[in-house]
């Protein structure tokens, strides 16, 4: 589509009761980010209340119509989504306005290929819309839905506006507090006083940090003007700069503003409570117990109703595995052991799980694997000719492989001759347990039973018998591929190579799934691809880079830290290597600069190699911190180069086996990375400077 441009949904598919819509872009250093935030209004262009602006810290509107998914890699980086139930919006709601904003004087003038898609909710893609000229610019709407006699539209907005997220916000009746737009413009410093939205079209007022959002009116009241909560406009609520600047005599400092929540949230409690069993050979009782568990059909069968059960009875954590999937926001309910015609031969998918809103109903067939064990080609077919001809929506895939974009886990046929559509969705257990631990230790729940049957579901799906661990083997071609490069006779163009180039890029998303559920941060890969190039090609050019160099290579960016986490695998000497680049911006000589990072580098480890980086060609001078710390000055050029920062790097040996087990190579990349950054970027984590929610990853 080009700007400016609008068409019905309804033209383009039959299944738009559900929508998903994807921004996207990129840079050239995968660093560069967006924060995501929709706008629901009414008949008079403006919101109604601060339920209906929806931003990451609020990301669930509209009754649940409209929920941001959250960043998802893809082959030219990430994109985030965001889900639409438009049979569900309020009739209230007459347009809903898709935006993205950049802080910290951020533009997405430094961002290329900026994007919107729009796909059904069979996932096949309807809408693309390339927005231009946004230079200088903050935030930027990318498109809008809207009502027109009774059906959904859609149109290509790319409108930019200097004044960000606040100066968009204000304009859609978004109360910004004074005081919020004296701190925006001291940020500012030398940009225009009144910025305007680009085009001329309306007025962007001179915005910045707000108070905190109040909640939601008692019902009976008119609905009060909302309020920018100050992490939507930038501000955080450990920032003391967030006061504004006043003239005179300093004033105290106001207290932390926290982010505005609907309702107090439950999560599980950080420390246990003391135990009263005698010893430690007790063992709690168990809702989900595991010890019976002897066949790998019998792990199946537990696990598919110990999920879907749960599922069902927590909306959030339901509603989190399937938005994503197209299934609508409403009462859902989940079946197992269900026989289905086909045939000459019924067929018993593991489980069903079935939405109903409005009277309409979403159902996905469920076909679960455990313990390693790969789906079976001839059954995800069968599922998917009982889904087209019954009419369902999805088959849903569960297993302990990862999913990667342009290499789907099962071959299926799709026969183009039948109308109705069905999608075919794969979950991996890495991304129902990282699901779980979000919700129940960073994100919290409505209540304390359903924090209750969440524990319960971990404990499940993490114990050793449950089959659930994820992606555990690198499959057949691991062994060949390192004796190939061993011996040099592994050769450019082998399919065993692109096989191991796979996996690891498996083991990787999987890495970022489970320390992101234990940080309760954003945690992704960081693919430096070029823009649209095919991921089969990347993944084939990786392949040869593997049997060139003996290498497997990976870089990860954790939300919150001061640069990229790096793994690279040596598979011709057996070590795994950790390492983070730390940029050095604090003024000072360059010994007290080289002191302050060994003295906060006190609790690592003392065989922690540390290398300085200097501009220029050349390398500068590197040493471990155990003979670092008597004698930093080591590690400053004495030819009296600029430094501009650090790389930190750990060693450890790799496994050898392509499995899990405690010699594998997967539990030792675990460990490096686990080790890594609790002694490491734990501790580098930089108060100075302060990181933004912008400066997130890309891919």
């Amino acid at each position: 589509m080009v700007k400016g441009a609008n068409v019905g949904l309804a033209a383009l598919s039959e299944d738009v009761g559900s929508v998903m819509v994807s921004l996207g872009w990129s840079s050239a250093t995968g660093e560069g980010d967006a924060d995501v935030s929709v706008l629901l209004l009414d008949g008079d262009g403006k919101v109604r209340s601060d339920v209906d602006f929806c931003f990451y810290n609020n990301p669930v509107a509209g009754n649940g119509s409209v929920q941001l998914l959250g960043k998802t890699p893809t082959a030219d980086g990430s994109e985030d989504r965001i889900s639409f139930d438009l049979d569900a919006v309020p009739e209230e709601i007459d347009k809903v306005v898709v935006a993205a904003s950049r802080y910290g004087g951020s533009r997405f003038g430094e961002l290329d290929d900026l994007r919107l898609t729009l796909a059904d909710s069979a996932g096949d893609g309807l809408v693309r819309f390339s927005v231009e000229e946004a230079d200088e610019v903050s935030a930027v709407i990318f498109g809008e839905l809207y009502r027109r006699s009774g059906e959904w539209k859609f149109r290509a907005v790319g409108q930019g506006y200097a004044s960000g997220l606040a100066g968009l916000a204000t304009d859609y009746g978004v109360d910004i507090d004074d005081d919020a737009a004296e701190e925006d413009a001291r940020e500012q410093g030398e940009q225009e006083q009144e910025p305007e939205r680009d085009q001329g079209q309306g007025q962007g007022q001179e915005q910045g940090y707000a108070e905190e959002a109040p909640l939601p009116e008692p019902a009976g009241q008119p609905a009060a003007p909302a309020r920018v909560p100050a992490q939507a406009t930038g501000a955080r609520a450990d920032d003391a700069s967030a006061a504004p600047a006043q003239d005179g005599p300093a004033a105290a400092p106001k207290p932390a503003r926290r982010p505005r929540t609907a309702k107090k949230k439950v999560t599980l409690p950080r420390t246990a409570r003391k135990s009263l069993a005698d010893n430690e050979s007790w063992r709690s009782a168990r809702l989900f117990p595991v010890s019976a568990l002897k066949s790998d059909r019998e792990r199946e069968t537990r696990a598919t109703s110990v999920v879907l059960s749960v599922m069902a009875q927590v909306p959030e954590f339901g509603r989190r595995l399937t938005a994503g999937f197209g299934a609508p926001a409403g009462r859902m309910e989940t079946f197992t052991e269900v026989t289905l015609p086909h045939g000459e031969s019924p067929r018993r998918p593991d489980g069903v799980v079935r939405v109903e809103r409005a009277g309409k109903l979403w159902t996905a067939l469920v076909e679960t694997k455990t313990n390693g064990n790969a789906l079976k080609p001839d059954q995800v077919q069968a599922y998917m000719d009982i889904a087209a001809r019954r009419g369902y929506e999805a088959v849903i895939t569960l297993s302990n492989d990862v999913a990667l974009d342009g290499s789907p886990l099962v071959d299926v046929r799709i026969d183009g001759r039948r109308k109705h559509k069905v999608a075919l969705w794969h979950l991996s257990w890495a991304e129902v347990v990282h699901q779980a631990q979000m919700l129940i230790r960073h994100e919290g729940v409505g209540n304390a039973a359903h924090a209750w049957l969440l524990q319960e579901l971990l404990h499940y799906l993490q114990h050793e018998n449950s089959g659930c661990h994820g992606f555990q083997n690198m499959g057949a071609a691991w062994v060949p591929v390192r004796r190939g490069i061993d011996d040099e006779t592994l050769c450019q163009g082998d399919a065993r190579a692109l096989e191991v180039i796979e996996n690891w890029e498996r083991l990787v998303r999987q890495v970022c799934l489970r320390l992101g559920g234990e940080l309760g941060q954003k945690v992704l890969p960081v693919q430096r691809a070029r823009r649209g190039s095919d991921p089969g090609v990347r993944r084939a050019e990786l392949a040869d880079h593997l049997c060139e160099q003996g290498r497997l290579n990976a870089e990860i960016r954790i939300e919150g830290t001061p640069g990229v986490l790096a793994i690279t695998a040596d598979l011709r000497t057996g070590k795994l290597r950790t390492s983070i680049e730390v940029p050095s911006a604090e003024p000072g000589y360059p010994l007290s600069r080289v002191k302050r990072l060994i003295r906060r580098l006190a609790e690592a480890p003392a065989d922690l190699h540390i290398e300085t980086l200097v501009d220029g060609p050349g390398a500068g001078p590197r040493g471990t911190l155990e003979r670092l710390r008597p004698e930093p000055a080591d590690i400053v050029p004495k030819d009296g180069a600029q430094i501009t920062g650090f790389r930190l790097s750990l060693f450890k040996g790799m496994g050898s086996g392509r499995g899990s087990a405690e010699t594998g190579f997967i539990r030792s990349v675990d460990e490096a990375v686990d080790r890594f950054h609790a002694q490491v970027v734990a501790q580098v984590e930089a108060p100075a400077p302060r990181r933004s929610r912008s400066e997130e990853p890309t891919g």
